[in-house]
C-alpha cells in the first residue's frame, strides 16, 4: 500500500492518535499537514521530524478547530487534501445538571463541528483530484454511552452520523467517508493518569488499568496509537474501495458487550 503524491490533513495531530495516524500516513508515502491550536517550535519540528524520517513533504499550520473560519482556513492554506482525518477533541465529565454551558458548546465545536467544516472545503478538492478520503476518529461511545460524558457522547455520536451523510453524498465518486471508534487507546495523555488513578484506588498500577480504566474494554489491552494509523491508512487503500458510511471499532470487544 502506497499513498506516495497524496496529501493528507490531520486535525490535532501533534500529539496523541492524531500524531499517531500522521506517522502511519507518512510512513504509506503520504505528504502531510500537522495541525493544532498552538504554534510553537516544538510543533513544527514534529512535522520537520516527520518530513526527514519518512522522506514527504510534512508541515504544520496552526489552527484552532473551535472557530469556524480556522477550520477552513485549515483546508484552504494547506492548498490539496486528499485525505482528510478529523480527530480533533477534547473531554470534560460532569452531571447534566452540573455540565458548564462553555464545555458543552467547545466539545460541540471541536469534536463535530470542525469536522463539518473541514469536509465541507476539502471534498471540492477531492473531486478535483478524483479521489479522496475522508477518515473521522469517533470513540466507542459514538456507538454506546457512559454517564457524565454527555457532551462528548453527542458530539461522537454526530461524528458517526456526519460520516454517513458524507458517505451517501460522495457514494458514485471515487470517495469515501468512515469512522474509526477506538476504545481506550495507549496515549501519553492516558499513560500519565495511570499513576494517579492507581493512587487514587490504592492499587498497584497495574491494577489500576485492569480494574479500572479498562473496565469496559473486554481484552483488558490499550489499543495503540499504531493501530489506529494503521487503521486510517487501510481505510485509504484500494481494498476499502467499497467501504463508506460505516464504522470500524478498535476496541478490545468493548461494543461487542
Amino acid at each position: 500500500m502506497t499513498l506516495k503524491g497524496k496529501t493528507a490533513i490531520i486535525t490535532g495531530s501533534n500529539s496523541g492518535i492524531g500524531l499517531g495516524v500522521a506517522r502511519e500516513l507518512a510512513r504509506a508515502g503520504a505528504d502531510v499537514v500537522l495541525n493544532s491550536f498552538t504554534d510553537r517550535d516544538e510543533d513544527h519540528k514534529l512535522a520537520a521530524d516527520l518530513a526527514e524520517e519518512f522522506d514527504v513533504v510534512a508541515r504544520y499550520i496552526k489552527a484552532d478547530m473551535s472557530k469556524p473560519e480556522e477550520c477552513r482556513a485549515l483546508i484552504t492554506h494547506a492548498g490539496a487534501c486528499d485525505i482528510l482525518v478529523n480527530n480533533a477533541g477534547i473531554q470534560h465529565v460532569a452531571p447534566i445538571e452540573d455540565f458548564p454551558t462553555e464545555k458543552w458548546d467547545a466539545i460541540i465545536a471541536i469534536n463535530l463541528s470542525s469536522a463539518f467544516h473541514t469536509t465541507a472545503v476539502a471534498l471540492p478538492l477531492m473531486r478535483k483530484a478524483g479521489w479522496g478520503r475522508v477518515v473521522n476518529i469517533a470513540s466507542a461511545h459514538g456507538l454506546t454511552a457512559s454517564p457524565y460524558k454527555s457532551a462528548y457522547i453527542a458530539a461522537k455520536h454526530g461524528i458517526v452520523g456526519l460520516s454517513k451523510t458524507v458517505a451517501l453524498e460522495t457514494a458514485k465518486e471515487p470517495i469515501t467517508c468512515n469512522a474509526i471508534c477506538p476504545g481506550y487507546v495507549l496515549t501519553p495523555l492516558v499513560e500519565s493518569q495511570i499513576p494517579d488513578t492507581a493512587k487514587k484506588y490504592g492499587m498497584t498500577e497495574e491494577e489500576a488499568k485492569q480494574k479500572v480504566i479498562l473496565e469496559r474494554q473486554p481484552s483488558k489491552e490499550f489499543a495503540t496509537v499504531e493501530q489506529i494509523g494503521g487503521t486510517a491508512v487501510f481505510l485509504c487503500s484500494d481494498a476499502a474501495e467499497q467501504i463508506t458510511g460505516t464504522t470500524i471499532s478498535v476496541d478490545g470487544g468493548w461494543t461487542a458487550l
